[in-house]
């Protein structure tokens, strides 16, 4: 195996990513949107050049869908590679504007939103499932507007204590918190459980390879190919006995569209055959991000090779 093929996302660094936030934050707001585009420019083809992993990943990824659904358009190059990783920077900045409160909230357009009013007015907590695509903070409008809504959201990076850092400097109030943890163990199944008590969520990205050692994951098709997902976050939901529920915030025209979808109310998973009865969770998971692709094809944010672990 190729050193490229045996990367773990985990390896793939995000460099000066608290500084990069405050910078982009304070170059928008200093100069407006069409400054700060120009100047990413030179940064985005710097970094084309001279990153080929995220480059040859972003290629990977563009010419899957484009296969699959024809999002695209076209056979995608280079061009379409500098288009992704320029939407990616992008997406950074709405982020830290939309942790500053910034970020226009009539930009926010939702579906679903009656699946997050029923279980706030019912002091419900849940799991929400989401993936590495879009902009997830612009759901701090949802806070904004609704009060009571607060969002707990795991990571399996070090960059928690520095995001979290970012957050406060941008606003002290923010309500939504990052959890840095390795693996979903009895101990932070007890502390989410708490907070899932209190009416509070949980968002669990469900699609990259966990980071422990011999962690369990689920091999389905997705865009065309078999590619491995996480068993964890299915196992953790099941474990919480909470409500499971698809959310995204994706890029729609100038603004995003955040989407709720109630995928259950309770997952249970027999002992004995737990990994088959979570294959179909999964591939309703890999369907659903499969359809988000290819109505915002720019928008998935995975630079590593996502299917090389599956002999794809």
């Amino acid at each position: 195996m190729s050193e490229e093929r045996a990367t773990h996302w985990a390896s793939v660094g995000e460099a000066g990513f608290a500084w990069g936030m405050r910078f982009m934050y304070a170059l928008n707001r200093l100069f407006g949107r069409w400054p700060f585009r120009i100047v990413l420019v030179p940064v985005v083809v710097f970094y084309v050049v001279t990153h080929g992993l995220a480059r040859r990943a972003s290629l990977d990824y563009l010419r899957r869908l484009e296969a699959f659904s024809g999002a695209v358009g076209h056979q995608p190059g280079w061009r379409d590679v500098f288009r992704h990783l320029t939407s990616f920077a992008e997406m950074l900045l709405d982020k830290a504007l939309a942790v500053g409160g910034r970020y226009p909230a009539e930009k926010l357009r939702f579906e679903g939103r009656e699946v997050m009013l029923e279980s706030l007015g019912q002091r419900r907590g849940g799991l929400l499932l989401t993936t590495h695509m879009g902009c997830l903070e612009a759901c701090r409008l949802v806070a904004e507007q609704r009060q009571g809504l607060t969002l707990n959201v795991l990571v399996h990076t070090g960059h928690a204590a520095k995001y979290n850092s970012v957050l406060k400097q941008l606003d002290p109030t923010t309500q939504v918190k990052l959890l840095q943890v390795g693996e979903f163990d009895p101990s932070v199944a007890a502390m989410l459980s708490e907070k899932m008590a209190r009416g509070e969520f949980v968002v669990v990205a469900a699609d990259r390879v966990p980071l422990a050692p011999g962690a369990k994951t689920i091999t389905v098709p997705f865009l065309g190919a078999p590619a491995r997902f996480p068993m964890g976050p299915w196992a953790l939901a099941a474990s919480l006995k909470c409500q499971v529920i698809f959310f995204s915030v994706v890029r729609e025209g100038e603004g995003y569209r955040a989407h709720f979808e109630r995928v259950a109310d309770l997952i249970e998973l027999p002992r004995g055959r737990r990994e088959d009865a979570v294959v179909p969770f999964v591939q309703r998971y890999a369907q659903y991000l499969e359809s988000l692709c290819s109505r915002s094809p720019w928008d998935w944010y995975n630079f590593y090779p996502f299917w090389s672990d599956s002999g794809a």
